[in-house]
């Protein structure tokens, strides 16, 4: 008997194990993937993007809206089982009665009226909810989701799209409409007023002869004084010579009474040029004494706002001594864009009021406008012209402005909340019947006081919505938007039907 190694019995045995197993694996293998992926498509589960109680476990069309089904997330799986599990129990319990809440918000959402001469053949169209421009005129399904194509009514363009609501879902709205009327409206803008001096009562005081200044009765800026009151003393040898030649015609006017009273009433002219009061001139001639310290007193009542001299000053013509203002008339300054200064005019009524001072509602007119514009603001600005009441307003304050334009009578007006402002145009809803309304473009002018001036699109006795309007707006743009969109579809398909005919 041939004998083999120990070595070569344990190779053959390993070899011979090993064999059978690698020949026998892929067949094996196989059978667990196929296995494997059966579970996996087992354990899908379709539902409808829509209604999500439709549950499948393969591919299909949902049954209420035949929507394509698709695959439900697996963390999704777990609260539709739940879900699922109390479906039963929901089931036999009864019935809870709905609120009259529930009642009035479950009805129909505003839908289009047709009106009474439409054709039903030629308006109705079916539209996809999810797609719509998705458009077609025979029923049947969206080709990108599968959802059952929704039937709507269109109109043409030349008609009026009237949207109908209910009078519960008006009351649910908060729907209020406001009848048009005809009334009267004043343009005015309100703005704020600098209160400044009045330069008409500016007085200034000057000197018409050299000299020094001997007393001085003012001694700060802001002191009040009286008119006649002494403001300064002047020693000036040209007055001294003017009131002896003034002397001097009183003795030859003893003399010779024809030329003397000619002297006599030049030298008095002389004096009161040189700016002697007559007071002084008076004083003299029934003294006939020099008065070396002349004095000068106030020509108005008011405040020192200047004052540039101090006692024993010299002193010549030309020079500004003090200026005088007086408050008991004063200006009001207002600033007025350059698109509003072609209503105004002078002489309109302005109000003033100034809060911190208690004064309301001060009337005024328009005293002048200044015929050019502020190069940095732009801002054209007006005068006003106000009595100062016991001095309240002080130059620098600001003030409270009201300009009033040219009043437009028996105009149609509508309140501005009825006004749906797009930027693009303007519109109103119109109340048509007692559960249909229209949205109606309209050109507006001017607005004032909540209301606003209707030029085109409504007429009198017309009652246009001012609450809730924005959603009936909207509804009546989504059915116009329809129209377009199925005016274009009908246009291409008639083009594409000309190139093939051609």
């Amino acid at each position: 008997m041939k004998k083999f190694p120990l070595s070569s019995m344990l190779l053959g045995a390993f070899v011979g194990i090993t064999i059978p197993v690698a020949l026998t694996s892929p067949a094996v293998y196989a059978a667990e993937h196929d296995h494997a992926q059966h579970l996996s498509q087992a354990s899908k589960t379709y539902t409808c993007p829509m209604h999500p109680e439709v549950i499948s476990d393969k591919e299909g069309t949902c049954p209420i809206c035949n929507m394509f089904l698709v695959v439900k997330e697996e963390e999704e799986e777990s609260t539709v089982d739940d879900t699922q599990h109390q479906m039963p129990n929901m089931q036999n319990t009864t019935p809870v009665e709905k609120s009259q809440a529930d009642k009035v918000f479950s009805q129909s959402k505003p839908a289009l009226l047709p009106t009474a001469n439409q054709d039903d053949s030629t308006n109705v169209k079916y539209v996809c909810p999810m797609h719509p421009h998705v458009v077609s005129d025979v029923p049947g399904t969206c080709p990108i989701c599968g959802m059952n194509l929704e039937k709507v009514t269109v109109v043409d363009a030349s008609q009026e799209i009237v949207v109908g609501v209910s009078g519960g879902m008006q009351q649910a709205l908060g729907m209020r409409s406001h009848i048009v009327e005809k009334s009267n409206l004043s343009r005015q803008v309100n703005t704020i007023g600098t209160v400044q001096y009045n330069e008409d009562t500016i007085g200034h005081v000057h000197t018409r002869a050299t000299g020094w200044i001997e007393t001085l009765m003012v001694h700060n800026v802001g002191q009040k004084i009286k008119k006649g009151q002494l403001l300064y003393e002047l020693y000036s040898p040209e007055l001294v010579n003017a009131q002896d030649d003034y002397s001097q015609a009183q003795d030859y006017l003893k003399q010779d009474k024809k030329r003397g009273s000619s002297l006599l009433l030049k030298a008095r002219k002389r004096l009161a040029l040189l700016g002697v009061d007559s007071k002084v001139i008076n004083r003299l001639e029934k003294t006939g004494e020099t008065i070396f310290k002349v004095p000068f007193y106030a020509p108005q009542d008011g405040f020192i706002s200047k004052l540039t001299i101090r006692p024993g000053m010299y002193i010549q013509p030309g020079d500004t001594l003090f200026e005088i203002v007086n408050l008991d008339s004063i200006w009001v300054i207002a600033d007025v864009f350059e698109n509003e200064q072609s209503w105004l005019q002078q002489g309109r009524k302005v109000t003033v009021s100034a809060a911190a001072q208690g004064l309301f509602d001060i009337d005024s007119t328009i005293d002048y406008i200044y015929p050019e514009l502020d190069p940095v603001t732009r801002a054209m600005r007006v005068r006003i012209k106000l009595n100062n009441l016991n001095d309240k307003l002080k130059p620098g304050s600001l003030v409270d402005v009201t300009l009033f334009g040219l009043p437009k009578n028996n105009v149609l007006t509508v309140p501005t909340e009825a006004l749906i402002l797009t930027g693009r145009e303007n519109r109103v809803v119109v109340q048509r019947s007692d559960t249909s309304f229209a949205s109606v473009p309209v050109k507006i002018g001017i607005m004032s006081g909540g209301k606003a001036e209707i030029l085109e699109g409504l007429n009198e006795h017309d009652k246009v919505v001012i609450s809730g309007q924005f959603l009936l707006d909207s509804e009546a743009s989504i059915q116009g938007s329809l129209q377009r969109l199925s005016n274009n579809t009908s246009t291409s398909e008639n083009a594409t039907t000309d190139a093939h005919q051609h």
